[in-house]
């Protein structure tokens, strides 16, 4: 049941990330041109998107290894589920996090660097 909640939990990411830029958020484009900043971000300690890039990142080896969990030629159809199933989520979860990455972006650059004085 806890895999099924994470799928659902990323296709309906997928689909209000497509919805956003439809409606006046930031377009796919904008969110893909976003991602390399989003990692050199991350990789400095500025954004905390460790977790999410690492999980992303496993799923792009996955989908591009030539091992994999349930192989295409023996399993046909059921064997490319499997992918279709990663490249979903990898695309609902690159979505999703540059629109979280641009917002950060956007209330960082509102912020004026200094101290608090009392």
């Amino acid at each position: 049941m806890g895999k099924t909640l994470k799928r659902s939990a990323a296709f309906a990411a997928l689909a209000r990330a497509l919805a956003t830029g439809a409606r006046g958020g930031p377009s796919v484009g904008a969110r893909l041109a976003a991602l390399p900043r989003m990692i050199r971000a991350t990789a400095k300690g500025e954004y905390d998107g460790g977790l999410r890039l690492a999980l992303m990142t496993a799923a792009t080896a996955y989908i591009v290894s030539p091992i994999d969990l349930l192989p295409e030629i023996p399993l046909a159809i059921f064997g490319l589920a499997d992918d279709a199933v990663m490249v979903t989520w990898l695309a609902g979860s690159v979505l999703a996090e540059t629109e979280r990455f641009l917002e950060w972006e956007a209330r960082r650059s509102s912020v004026i660097p200094g101290h608090v004085v009392p």
